[in-house]
């Protein structure tokens, strides 16, 4: 097998990015033969490290001529897809950037597709995401798995993810090129932006007393190095035997956590203990959130506090990697224990 991928060119969309770097640097240990191309809005970045002898180049992906151009001129044999735009929750939840998000994560995807097909590319991996089922908080997700079906209502990240970009990655599949998606639970490791440095900013703000809801509700995690790796079997699979194409896979690291332990562990990490807890009715919660965004959309700041935080801080989701293990190989690397440590550490520089 490592001959076989060896021998391929890679062309990564989102390279510069959390996720697509890490692949970058998965993919170039495990087959460093390969020849990978990496594409995205920006350079090279210094907290997301990527190997010298990978090529980067300039792309926007919702620009379809620069993505035929570098199709064009790369030709590779796989493609992945990691580009696409995260929003944070209150924007997600008050459906702000849509426009913005449906733009880059379906249309973008398309572009890929399209100029992928055109070039003779054989094997398309999708980075999608959970919250193509799971960003309907309206209901519980225990032990879920691909089979579980997406919901009509959504916030504006799975619906960009699912009502289209993962749907038209899935539907491409064929004889010519085959194509699978992976779906992350919520991520964390080093060049997190999103997760631990929100859960840390709470000690700043006083808030870490505060349990919403029960605080025993349980969550999926991904160590970004574990979703990278996935990638990478992904590959291996689609150039081989071919047996995930056109298929999904939810990709955690199968150690589901109670939010309130792992928002614990985090502030632990910086030698912080709350003092004491106030246990605070999801419901009261939910109008406090709502409170705080219209402050802060009058004010033009940011809050940790949001309609979206609350109902994420109070959800229980987390699925079953069976699908991914017996198909993919795949199995967590990183443990959860080790992944808040790395996450942690890089915060703390």
């Amino acid at each position: 097998m490592a001959e076989i991928v060896g021998s391929k060119k890679v062309l990564i969309s989102g390279g510069t990015g959390f996720v697509g770097s890490a692949t970058v640097r998965a993919l170039a240990e495990k087959h460093p033969s390969c020849a990978i191309t990496v594409i995205d809005r920006s350079p090279p970045r210094p907290q997301h490290d990527i190997p010298e002898k990978v090529e980067c180049l300039q792309v926007d992906v919702t620009n379809a001529h620069e993505v035929s151009k570098a199709f064009q001129a790369v030709k590779p044999n796989v493609a992945i897809h990691t580009a696409g735009i995260v929003p944070g929750l209150a924007d997600r939840f008050a459906r702000r950037l849509e426009r913005q998000v449906w733009k880059t994560n379906v249309e973008g995807t398309r572009n890929m597709l399209d100029a992928a097909a055109e070039n003779g590319t054989e094997a398309f991996i999708y980075t999608s995401t959970c919250c193509v089922t799971t960003d309907d908080m309206r209901m519980p997700y225990p032990n879920i798995n691909e089979r579980w079906p997406t919901s009509p209502s959504s916030l504006i990240y799975g619906e960009s993810k699912v009502a289209a970009a993962e749907a038209l990655v899935l539907e491409a599949s064929c004889s010519k090129m085959a194509t699978c998606a992976l779906r992350p639970s919520v991520l964390c490791g080093p060049g997190d932006y999103q997760l631990v440095p929100a859960i840390h900013a709470c000690i700043a703000k006083y808030e870490t007393p505060f349990i919403i809801g029960n605080g025993l509700n349980l969550w999926d995690i991904t160590h970004v190095s574990n979703i990278a790796d996935a990638h990478v079997l992904a590959v291996e699979n689609l150039v081989t035997s071919r047996t995930a194409a056109g298929e999904a896979f939810f990709i955690q690291n199968n150690e589901p956590i109670a939010f309130r332990d792992f928002c614990l562990a985090i502030w632990r990490q910086f030698g912080h203990v709350p003092p004491f807890e106030i246990l605070v009715p999801e419901g009261l919660a939910y109008l406090a959130g709502f409170a705080c965004e219209m402050t802060t959309r009058l004010l033009g700041t940011t809050t940790t506090l949001s309609r979206g935080s609350v109902r994420d801080a109070c959800a229980v989701r987390y699925a079953s990697g069976d699908k991914a293990k017996a198909i993919l190989g795949y199995n967590a690397r990183i443990g959860i224990e080790e992944a808040i440590r790395q996450s942690c550490e890089v915060s703390r520089d």
